[in-house]
């Protein structure tokens, strides 16, 4: 019908669209708004061109991104921008690149003129920035663009300058090899799109941010950026990426490196970067950059594929920081997708994922094995973690305990003897909890509070000092102080027994000497019936007694210290909140997991571990240093807490001001 009416309209009959938007006459008038609708005519260009640079242009921010990355895909080196009156006043980006002759710099003023692509087959396979022939002509339909330009080895250069849209001024010019683009009175002929601006400090740190994610993107050009006359970003040509991420976010600490592996597989993709340390994070997700071949992008799949791999090391709301780079054939990414190219497309997403969070794992595990034998391997002669003749095993006597002949236990394999003056498990006082893991005060009992350290394990390089606190223990090596959280170590250790025994489906069980018997509300009875499966490869026996109340018979092994129906409690209401997400599992720390039972498991490993506030005896003490030594991960509690911190003697020394 539609098809029908617009051949009439061009024959010259008048004809009433059968629509239901409209009434049934002669005259369009939609029955909704009351606004008589005019003939379908061709928009002129220059409204046109204006439609077009409010989906390319939305701010001054946009115009620095694009005209660098013309300078970017003409091979500069050395990239300079300027910028006045919170970039409405100028934008200046100067570069010393290729240059254009004189029928180029006017023929880029043209809309969909380019030189990167002649023909639609070369499309898939794009690599420049650029490549649609827009930028140029929508910035100078919104503002006022002077042209500077000169090839090489051509003795004069062309200056072109544009006015909203009409051509002004053309003719040689006496001007550097490179290009100048200067954007000047920007928007001042668009009162409505000038009005939606944000304050002239907002604008500049978005443009910051732009020359940032360029320079980060290409590391070995060099970026100037000065506002109002004052360099504020200054980044030398020819870093490294890891010189060039340090620089940007003025970071000196140690990074994790994401080492440079192709993906022989599905996508071919390699992935590469650094991020920072989990307690260098932040609560912007802005501080992780995403580079795809060489492209700076946003995209919520990779973010999220690196905060799921981050699970269990950063706290709650914190994100991510550092820089994915991530190279593929460019058949298998679209970079069409959105007008200012801001936003990517992989053909194959999920494969892109799962590599992703694959590289991020296997760099933690990298960082984890190196951490921890800068902790516990043994010091080297003369390193000065210790006197001459002194003591190579923990210092007992600094805990109050007379040093011992014998070889302590984890060296010869023998089972550990009880610690003096722990009460028998049935005057225990019942276990209290509280909302924040490390604020509960009750000791622990039964299996969980009994640290057994693995046979062979050695930390001589690490000397026990004591307790501080009843919290954190404080160890020396090398020269250095080591502080422990004694909670949150003991809950990495065991939140890493209950992943293993999850991944391996053999969950131990501990049989209760009397059965428990709850009662549960009906949100948690309608969870406990539909996965009674999942509730019993945890390690529970549970059997229905009347409605709505349930026998406990067995607890998981490593959370017998806790009340039954607490446990059960815990796991219901963990299914309950994400019922989908067992069958979407993430790289966690200890392997592949699904992140509800990461969330599970952290939430018994919290409440089972040692308590802050509890004191413990030397051997307990070198007993939880033997379990951290073999675990697979202990630098963080899995709520992302650090568990441990290192001061050198030079920090030391300079809070007693023995060091300038």
């Amino acid at each position: 019908m539609i098809l029908a009416a617009v051949g009439a309209y061009r024959t010259g009959l008048h004809v009433a669209l059968s629509l239901p938007c409209f009434a049934a006459a002669g005259t369009l008038k939609p029955i909704f708004g009351g606004t008589v609708l005019s003939r379908i005519r061709l928009l002129s260009e220059q409204v046109s061109n204006q439609i077009a640079a409010g989906e390319v242009v939305d701010r001054p921010a946009a115009v620095v991104k694009e005209l660098v990355e013309n300078s970017l895909d003409a091979q500069a080196s050395r990239i300079l921008v300027e910028i006045e009156g919170g970039g409405v006043g100028l934008v200046r980006v100067s570069d010393d690149g290729a240059g254009m002759d004189r029928d180029d710099a006017l023929l880029c003023l043209e809309r969909h003129a380019t030189s990167k692509l002649h023909e639609a087959a070369e499309l898939p396979g794009i690599r420049s920035l650029g490549f649609r022939g827009e930028a140029i002509p929508s910035i100078a339909s919104v503002a006022w663009l002077l042209v500077l330009t000169r090839p090489q080895g051509e003795p004069l250069g062309t200056r072109v300058e544009v006015r909203h849209g009409v051509l002004r001024d053309r003719g040689p010019a006496g001007c550097g090899c490179g290009t100048v683009m200067e954007v000047r009175q920007l928007f001042a002929n668009m009162p409505a799109r000038k009005k939606f601006l944000k304050s002239q400090r907002t604008e500049i740190f978005h443009m910051e941010e732009a020359v940032k994610n360029l320079a980060l993107a290409h590391p070995a050009v060099a970026f100037v950026l000065q506002v109002e006359g004052r360099r504020v970003l200054d980044y030398p040509p020819g870093e490294s990426l890891e010189e060039r991420l340090r620089r940007v976010f003025r970071y000196q600490d140690e990074l994790i490196v994401l080492e440079d592996v192709a993906d022989q597989g599905e996508t071919g993709a390699g992935v590469s970067g650094f991020l920072l340390l989990p307690e260098k994070t932040s609560l912007s997700s802005a501080k992780l950059r995403l580079v795809v071949n060489g492209r700076a992008v946003q995209d919520n799949m990779l973010r999220f594929a690196v905060r799921d791999a981050l699970q269990g090391y950063l706290m709650r709301g914190f994100q991510p920081a550092g820089l994915l780079r991530i190279e593929v054939p460019p058949g298998e990414v679209d970079v069409n997708v959105h007008p200012a190219k801001r936003e990517i497309r992989f053909r194959n997403a999920e494969a892109v994922r799962r590599q992703v969070a694959a590289s991020v794992l296997a760099a933690l595990k990298r960082h984890e094995r190196a951490f921890r034998e800068s902790v516990f391997r043994p010091e080297s002669p003369g390193s000065g973690g210790q006197k001459a003749g002194g003591p190579q095993t923990c210092g007992l006597e600094a805990a109050g305990r007379a040093p011992q002949a014998k070889t302590l236990p984890w060296h010869t394999g023998e089972p550990l003897a009880p610690v003096p003056g722990s009460l028998p498990p049935g005057l225990d006082p019942p276990p209290r909890f509280a909302a924040d893991c490390g604020a509960a005060q009750a000791p622990v009992q039964g299996e969980a509070a009994r640290l057994a350290p693995d046979s062979g394990s050695s930390f001589a390089g690490l000397r026990l000092i004591g307790q501080f606190f009843a919290l954190y223990l404080l160890c020396e090596r090398a020269g250095q102080l080591v502080i422990i959280d004694q909670h949150a170590a003991h809950e990495r250790i065991l939140y890493g027994r209950m992943v293993q025994h999850y991944l391996a489906g053999q969950a131990p069980g501990q049989a209760l000497l009397f059965p428990e018997t709850v009662e549960l509300p009906p949100a948690l009875q309608e969870v406990m019936i539909a996965r009674q499966e999942s509730v019993k490869a945890l390690g529970f026996a549970v059997q229905a007694f009347g409605d709505n109340t349930w026998v406990i018979e067995r607890v998981p092994a490593l959370t017998s210290a806790l009340a039954a129906a607490l446990v059960l409690q815990e796991v219901l209401t963990g299914l309950r909140l994400a019922p989908s997400a067992l069958q979407s599992p993430t790289q966690d720390g200890e392997g592949l997991l699904p992140p509800v039972m990461a969330q599970i498991f952290a939430n018994l490993a919290c409440k089972a571990a040692i308590k802050g506030g509890r004191s413990l005896a030397p051997q307990e003490m070198l007993d939880l240093l033997a379990q951290m030594e073999q675990s697979a991960v202990f630098s963080h509690c899995p709520h992302g807490r650090p568990v441990i911190k290192i001061f050198s003697a030079a920090e030391v020394e300079q809070w007693f001001h023995r060091r300038e």
